[in-house]
């Protein structure tokens, strides 16, 4: 089907809305049979049914007409919304009793919705729908955010946090649906929706939150996304204290908005600030594996954007290294290990009183891999960044090997890097 030119957003009426209520009940009425069949049991902490609010959400054979018709399709496309966030997420304590079924259902009815409209794409469709349900979802979650001066639940109208939960679920999904260039258009509505996401309690809120950043972070210009760095970034930052199961996540939106925002400026004080808040967190929990693997795995976008900046965080930064180096799991170590050999080309390590304990800790390894599973990568690892040292510190690091050459137990150790290092001079 060929794409149809986008139609104004700034109209006075959205296309949607003047659908026919028939076509409304048509496809709702397919929706609701898949749902009414489709086993449900709350989750102990789920209040009210999710399953009956989102039939709430469908019209019934009276409830159609033109006068309501407006506020018909904007519910029916949040139930839509809601059942398809379940493909995505489907281990969700909310979203996962959701069947494949019922997603196939609500997916058909958007392609139906869609076709009708004469929209190219779901994305297409989704984006006009913003100004009217955007603002709408932003009121819900917020109802039931923590005031942090007063730290007290607000309330309004006893909206229950289940209510915040499934919006914030529809906020993500309707985000992930527009792309670039399209979505530039609604920084406006989609950011400080998600910034109101993120300061929420609810970890399934502030999941959600961070999600759609890290799409709109992939969706937007610099430009478009401008006005609301300091904002954002101060959010990441507030969230780097966040529980186990959010650390991940935090992480990655952290990594990806600084680098985002300030990758050309590694002057900037949010450099130093969230990486700052990262450390003092790992330091705090220094033997948390999933914590550090995590951290490990995803920070190398922002040392590579700190450059020489880094030095200025190396005691910290050596101080957790040299704990990590010798942990149980290869993983751990492997990533360390990683990391050091970018820490080192991007600085050299210069003015660094760590060379010479670096070099005693890598021979240390070395001899301790003789026991791990993956010994070849963590040698191979070893080696590389033993020859790295030497190029980049020349007499300090021969000093320091010195005291090593004599070891009998890293026979093996000092032949390979003697070869290394032949091989490197004859390339």
């Amino acid at each position: 089907m060929a794409s149809a030119p986008f139609r104004n957003t700034s109209s006075s009426e959205t296309t949607c809305f003047s659908l026919p209520p028939s076509l409304l009940l048509r496809l709702s009425s397919q929706v609701s049979e898949t749902l009414e069949a489709t086993p449900y049991i709350p989750p102990e902490s789920s209040s009210p049914s999710i399953k009956a609010f989102l039939q709430s959400l469908l019209p019934s054979n009276a409830t159609p007409s033109p006068s309501n018709n407006k506020e018909h399709i904007k519910n029916f496309f949040l139930c839509l919304a809601t059942i398809e966030s379940a493909s995505d997420f489907g281990e969700s304590p909310t979203l996962g009793w959701i069947s494949t079924n019922l997603i196939s259902s609500a997916k058909s009815a958007l392609q139906q919705f869609r076709d009708a409209g004469l929209y190219g794409s779901v994305g297409e469709m989704v984006a006009d729908l913003f100004a009217e349900i955007v603002p709408d979802l932003k009121r819900v979650i917020k109802e039931t955010c923590v005031d942090t001066e007063n730290e007290e639940e607000i309330t309004t109208n006893n909206v229950p946090v289940g209510c915040s939960i499934l919006a914030a679920y529809q906020f993500r999904w309707m985000v992930s649906q527009v792309v670039n260039p399209l979505l530039g258009n609604f920084c406006w509505l989609v950011i400080p929706c998600a910034l109101t996401a993120l300061d929420h309690w609810s970890p399934e809120v502030k999941k959600q939150g961070m999600f759609s950043f890290i799409h709109i972070a992939n969706n937007v210009s610099t430009a478009e996304f401008s006005l609301y760095e300091e904002a954002v970034l101060d959010a990441c930052c507030r969230n780097i204290p966040a529980s186990d199961e959010l650390w991940h996540h935090v992480v990655e939106v952290s990594v990806l908005l600084l680098t985002y925002t300030r990758k050309s400026n590694p002057r900037s004080p949010w450099f130093d600030r969230i990486i700052s808040e990262m450390l003092g967190h790992l330091e705090r929990q220094p033997f948390n594996k999933e914590r550090r693997t995590a951290w490990l795995s995803l920070i190398e976008p922002v040392f590579d954007a700190m450059g020489l900046f880094l030095l200025a965080h190396f005691r910290r930064l050596f101080y957790l290294f040299f704990q990590w180096m010798h942990s149980d799991d290869d993983q751990t170590v492997i990533l360390v290990l990683e990391r050091l050999n970018a820490i080192v080309k991007l600085t050299w390590i210069q003015k660094s009183p760590h060379t010479e304990r670096l070099v005693d800790e890598l021979v240390l390894i070395y001899k301790e891999s003789a026991t791990r599973k993956n010994r070849e990568v963590l040698r191979s690892s070893i080696l590389e960044l033993l020859s790295l040292l030497q190029r980049c510190k020349g007499v300090q690091f021969e000093s320091t090997w010195e005291k090593h050459t004599k070891d009998p137990d890293l026979v093996m150790l000092i032949s390979s890097f003697n070869q290394h290092q032949m091989q490197i001079m004859a390339s």
